[in-house]
């Protein structure tokens, strides 16, 4: 019976992994939405024919925010940070009891979602520099103004 969860428990990590990877993206692209800022969702970028192909092209999916330079830093460092809230769902199941700490197939899912909810190093990078990348946006075109989001 063990042997049977554990080879279980490999595909709920995997499936955890994707989609929780898409779910990461799309916490990035639902906070942009809501400050109003313009962005892309592209998934499978830079991908190549093939399984093997699709399965080491990285990333499998980017949001690319496209700022006016007019918008507050803490907008874009909000949308970056967004995923952690990835971790709120699990940490109360687990908690709550909901999570049976003896079945690996349900510790390979909450692991596999957990790993999605930590920031990249580039969303990082755009919660420390970001009112940099705000300025430049200001300087490559001063006459800019905010439009509001055109992502729908």
């Amino acid at each position: 019976m063990i042997g049977t969860d554990v080879v279980v428990a490999a595909p709920a990590l995997a499936l955890a992994v994707v989609v929780g990877l898409a779910v990461h993206e799309w916490a990035h692209a639902l906070l942009l939405r809501l400050a109003g800022i313009d962005h892309t969702i592209t998934y499978l970028p830079d991908r190549t024919d093939g399984i093997i192909g699709l399965l080491t092209c990285c990333p499998w999916a980017v949001v690319e925010p496209r700022p006016t330079g007019r918008e507050p830093a803490v907008h874009l460092r909000a949308a970056a940070l967004a995923p952690v809230l990835l971790a709120v769902p699990v940490f109360a199941a687990g908690f709550g009891g909901a999570i049976p700490a003896d079945s690996p197939i349900a510790m390979a899912v909450a692991i596999g979602w957990l790993a999605c909810s930590v920031p990249s190093p580039q969303d990082f990078s755009v919660v420390f520099y970001a009112h940099r990348a705000l300025e430049t946006e200001i300087a490559a075109d001063p006459n800019a103004t905010a439009l509001g989001s055109r992502a729908d």
